[in-house]
C-alpha cells in the first residue's frame, strides 16, 4: 500500500523548492533553516522543511515540524495528510487515521487523504470502509492507479477474485508498468486456478524487473502447483540469489524439494526460513512432515509442538501432528490432535480421515459409529478428503467409493501435467512391463507375487520394477531384484523423475500395485509415462482418475455390471485375479499350544487380519460363537496395545471372559505360517476381507469361511476358496455365515473334510498354480497391448480359461 505526500511551498521558498526538486536535500533543508531562524513561524517554511525531513526518512523530526505547523495554522488540509503519512510509518495507526480525517474534513474532495485513509482501513481489515474510501477516491481520479491495486487487494481478501482482476486490470490500465498490480493480478488468477496467466502476469513483472523477489516466489508457486518442479525450484533460487533471506521464498524452495523428495535439502531450507523468521509456523510444520519423511519421528513431532505453541490456532500443523503419531501408532494422542484441528478448522481437508483412521485402528468402536455418518457426508458432499482406503472400511457402498477415489484424486492431482506419452506407437518384438510399487520388501504384496515376477515368459515379455520404498536387506528383496531382468531403485527421485524413466526406457505396460495404499505415489502415472496403465492387486477399489486404464480383477470380486463405477476398464481373469507364491515356506515346526498362549483343548476360531478389520456386527457373531462353543478361544493378531485393549473390553461387555481372546506375536512369515496349523476355523471380515491373509491360511491348510460383501474388498475371499475347490464356506449373509461358524465347530468330521480337501486341493485347483495364473494374466496383459497397437481405447474384457494341453 502506497502513501503519498503532497504540497506546495510558498514562492519566497524558490530556491529551497529547486533544491528540493533537484534532489538536494540537504541544501533544501539548510535554505528552510536558514529561513525559520529569521522567521520562527514560517508556515511555508517549517512545511517544506518537513516535507524534506519525511523524504529523509527522518521521521520523528519531521512530526515535529508538522506539529509546529499545525499549531499556527490548523486548517491546513495538506499538512493533516501528510502528519498523517508520517504517523503511518512510526506505526501510530489510529492517530494516523485521525489525522487523515481532519485533511478530509476540511477538503472532502482531497483524494490523497482519501486514499491513504483507505490504506490504513485496510491495515485495520475495515475492508468495506476502505473500499467506500476507494471508491472515493475513484469518482475524483478514475486512473488512480494505486487506488485501484489496492481495492484489488481486498476484493482478492473478500474471495471476490473477478473483481479484483478487473481492479488490477484497471489499475495496469492506468499505469502499465505498475508493478505490484501485475503481481497481485498473477495472484488472483492464481486463485481462480488460471494458472498459466498467472504465470504470464509474473512475467511480465519480471521482464520489467529481473530481480523481482515476490513475482519470483510467486512464479515458483505457480510451477509447482504445474507440477513443475525443476522450473519452480529455479525460480525461487533466482530470487534468493538477490534477497537470501526471505523466509516465503525459502518456504517455497523447501515444499518444492520436498516434491522432488530432496528431503535433506528441504529441511535445510525451511531451517533457513525458520533462521530468517523464527515463528514461521508453517515452516516448523512442513519440516515436521519432511523430517517424518526421513525417518525422524521425534525430530518431527518437536518441530510440529514448535509450530503450536508458535501459533496454537493453527490447525494444519495439529493435523500434521496427528499423521506422525498415526504413523507411529500413538492412536490417542493422534485422536486428540485430530479432533484438536477439526475444532480450531471445521473445513480442514485431512484431519477427519485421520481421525476415521485412527478409530479403525483402535477398535474403537462408539467413536467409530459416530464418525461413520460424517465420513459419508463428507466424502458425498465433498466437504473432506477421506483416504479411499480407510473409507473401505467403513462403507460398501460402491457409489461412494468411487466419489471417494474421485475427490482423492482431484485433490492429489489438482492440475493434471502434462501427459509424458502422446499417443506415439512404438513396434518391439516383446511387451516391456513394469511393474511399480513401495512395497517390494518383506510385504504381504511381495509374497503374493514374488514367483509371477520370475516365472513371466521372457521370450514375450521384459519385466522391471520401479521400487518406490526403502530397501529393508530382506531375503525378500534380494529375491525380488534378482527376478526382474531390471530393477530401478527410485525412492529418491520424484514422481516426474520416475515418470520419466518409465517413458524413457519406452515400457509399454505399467502396473500399478499400490493404488492409494501407504506410500502409493499415483502422481507417477498421472503423468502418462505409458501407454497402457494398469491398477492390479494393491487396492481394491477404482482410483478415481483418468490416468489408469484397466483394473485387473475377476468375475466373484469385480462383475461387469460394477463397470460404472469404476474409471478404470474391468479386466476379468478366468479363476481367480490374486497371484500366489507357491515357493512360500512354512517351517516344519509346529509350534505348541502353550507357546502361543492357547490353551491345551478347545476349537480355535482364528482371524489373524488387521484388527482395523473387525466390526462389531462381525464381533458380535465371533462372541456368540465363544458362548455357544464351550472351550473355544478366538485367536487375533496383536496390533496395538489400544486395539487390545478396547476388544478385550468389548469382550467383556457382551459376557465373555476375556482371557478366551488370545493375542498372537508377529514373527517371521515360515513361522506365521507353521502356526496356523493350530487353529481349527479361519474366520473371515466384513466389508473388508482377508486378502493376502486368506490365502496364508489356505496355503497353511486352514479353512477359511468367509461371508460374500457387495464391493471388490469384500468379495476377495470368496473367489479364493472358490479358486482352491471350497465353495461351500462361501456364505451369503451374516446371519449364514454365523450358522455356518457355528455348524463346522460342533461337527469335527465335516471340518476335517474340508482340511483334507484343502491340502489335496492346493496342488490341483487353480489357486496356488502360479504358473497357470502367469499364463492368464500374461493373456491380458497381451490383449492390452494389441488394442493399443491398433489404436484402439481400453475396454473390458474377459480371458478365456487355459486348458491343461496348452499348459
Amino acid at each position: 500500500m502506497e502513501s503519498i505526500i503532497t504540497g506546495a511551498p510558498a514562492e519566497t521558498l524558490n530556491r529551497a523548492v529547486a533544491a528540493c526538486n533537484d534532489g538536494n536535500l540537504f541544501e533544501a533543508e539548510r535554505l528552510c533553516q536558514s529561513i525559520i531562524a529569521v522567521r520562527p513561524g514560517s508556515c511555508e517554511a517549517l512545511r517544506l522543511l518537513a516535507d524534506v525531513q519525511a523524504a529523509l526518512d527522518r521521521s520523528n523530526d519531521a512530526l515535529a515540524t508538522y506539529e509546529q505547523v499545525l499549531s499556527v495554522q490548523t486548517d491546513d488540509a495538506v499538512v493533516w495528510n501528510n502528519r498523517g503519512v508520517i504517523l503511518q510509518r512510526l506505526q501510530q495507526f489510529d492517530e494516523a487515521l485521525a489525522s487523515y480525517e481532519r485533511a478530509i474534513a476540511l477538503r472532502p474532495d482531497f483524494a490523497d487523504a482519501l486514499y491513504n485513509r483507505g490504506a490504513v482501513l485496510q491495515q485495520f481489515k475495515r475492508f468495506e470502509d476502505a473500499l467506500t474510501n476507494y471508491h472515493r477516491v475513484l469518482v475524483i481520479r478514475l486512473d488512480h492507479a494505486a487506488a485501484l491495486h489496492n481495492r484489488g487487494i481486498i476484493l482478492h481478501e473478500l474471495k471476490r477474485f473477478e473483481d479484483a482482476l478487473a481492479s488490477c486490470d484497471q489499475a495496469l490500465s492506468a499505469r502499465p508498468d505498475h508493478l505490484e498490480a501485475l503481481n497481485s493480478r498473477g495472484i488472483t488468477l492464481h486463485a481462480l486456478k488460471r494458472f498459466e496467466d498467472a504465470l504470464a502476469s509474473y512475467d511480465k513483472v519480471l521482464a520489467i524487473r529481473p530481480g523481482h523477489i515476490e513475482a519470483l516466489s510467486n512464479r515458483g508457486v505457480i510451477l509447482h502447483e504445474l507440477k513443475r518442479f525443476d522450473e519452480a525450484l529455479a525460480s525461487y533460487e533466482h530470487g534468493l540469489r538477490a534477497r537470501s533471506d526471505d523466509a516465503a521464498a525459502l518456504y517455497n524452495r523447501g515444499t518444492t524439494l520436498h516434491e522432488l523428495r530432496r528431503f535433506e535439502a528441504a529441511v535445510l531450507s525451511f531451517e533457513h526460513a525458520l533462521a530468517a523468521r523464527p515463528d514461521y509456523a508453517a515452516a516448523l510444520s512442513n519440516r515436521g512432515i519432511t523430517l517424518h519423511e526421513l525417518k525422524l519421528s521425534e525430530e518431527a513431532l518437536a518441530s510440529l509442538e514448535k509450530a503450536i505453541g508458535i501459533r496454537p490456532t493453527y490447525g494444519m500443523a495439529w493435523s500434521n501432528r496427528g499423521l506422525i503419531l498415526r504413523d507411529l501408532k500413538r492412536f490417542e494422542e493422534a485422536t486428540a490432535s485430530f479432533e484438536k484441528a477439526i475444532s480450531l478448522e471445521p473445513n480442514n481437508k485431512y484431519a477427519l480421515s485421520g481421525l476415521a483412521d485412527c478409530a479403525m485402528k483402535m477398535c474403537d468402536w462408539a467413536r467409530r459409529e459416530k464418525l461413520s455418518r460424517d465420513v459419508c457426508r463428507h466424502v458425498s458432499e465433498q466437504q473432506s478428503i477421506v483416504s479411499p482406503f480407510v473409507l473401505l472400511g467403513y462403507s460398501e457402498d460402491q457409489s461412494l467409493q468411487t466419489s471417494c477415489g474421485r475427490n482423492y484424486f482431484r485433490d492429489l492431482i489438482s492440475v493434471p501435467p502434462q501427459p509424458l506419452w502422446r499417443g506415439t506407437i512404438w513396434r518391439k518384438d516383446k511387451i516391456k512391463l513394469a511393474y511399480v510399487s513401495a512395497d517390494f520388501r518383506a510385504h504381504a504384496i511381495a509374497y503374493l507375487t514374488a514367483e509371477l515376477f520370475e516365472l513371466h515368459d521372457r521370450s514375450q515379455f521384459d519385466v522391471i520394477a520401479m521400487s518406490l520404498g526403502a530397501d529393508d536387506r530382506s531375503e525378500m528383496r534380494a529375491r525380488l531384484v534378482a527376478a526382474f531382468d531390471q530393477f530401478f531403485d527410485v525412492a529418491r527421485k520424484s514422481d516426474h523423475e520416475t515418470a520419466r524413466l518409465i517413458n524413457d526406457l519406452r515400457v509399454d505396460i505399467a502396473v500399478d500395485l499400490q493404488g492409494y495404499t501407504k506410500d502409493a505415489r499415483p502422481g507417477i502415472f498421472a503423468f502418462r509415462p505409458a501407454p497402457v496403465q494398469v491398477s492390479y492387486l494393491g487396492f481394491p477399489s477404482t482410483l478415481g482418475g483418468d490416468f489408469i486404464d484397466y483394473i485387473i480383477a475377476d468375475p466373484i470380486i469385480l462383475p461387469l455390471d460394477r463397470q460404472p463405477y469404476y474409471s478404470e476398464k474391468i479386466v476379468h481373469l478366468p479363476e481367480c485375479y490374486q497371484v500366489n507364491d507357491r515357493k512360500r515356506t512354512v517351517a516344519p515346526r509346529t509350534p505348541t499350544r502353550a507357546e502361543v498362549g492357547l490353551p491345551a483343548q478347545g476349537f480355535i476360531f482364528c482371524c489373524f487380519n488387521n484388527s482395523w478389520k473387525i466390526t462389531p456386527a462381525v464381533f458380535d457373531i465371533w462372541m456368540r460363537l465363544l458362548r455357544l462353543v464351550e472351550g473355544s478361544v478366538l485367536w487375533l493378531l496383536k496390533d496395538n496395545k489400544n486395539a487390545e485393549r478396547n476388544l478385550r473390553n468389548e469382550t467383556l461387555g457382551r459376557g465373555v471372559d476375556p482371557t478366551r481372546v488370545v493375542f498372537a506375536e508377529h514373527t517371521k512369515i515360515e513361522d506365521h505360517l507353521a502356526r496356523y496349523r493350530l487353529a481349527d476355523l479361519f474366520l473371515d471380515t466384513l466389508p473388508y476381507n482377508a486378502h493376502a491373509t486368506a490365502s496364508d491360511a489356505l496355503w497353511a491348510g486352514l479353512p477359511v469361511l468367509t461371508c460374500q460383501g457387495q464391493a471388490f474388498a469384500g468379495r476377495v475371499a470368496s473367489s479364493l476358496l472358490r479358486a482352491i475347490g471350497l465353495p461351500e464356506l462361501v456364505t451369503y449373509s451374516l446371519e449364514e455365515y454365523e450358522a455356518q461358524a457355528l455348524h463346522l465347530a460342533r461337527q469335527p468330521d465335516l471340518l476335517r473334510h474340508y482340511r483334507n480337501r484343502l491340502v489335496k486341493n492346493r496342488f490341483t485347483q487353480p489357486l496356488f498354480d502360479t504358473d497357470r495364473f502367469r499364463r492368464h494374466i500374461e493373456a491380458a496383459y497381451c490383449r492390452m497391448w494389441e488394442l493399443w497397437r491398433q489404436g484402439e481405447k481400453p475396454e473390458s474384457f474377459a480371458i478365456a480359461t487355459v486348458g491343461d494341453d496348452e499348459l
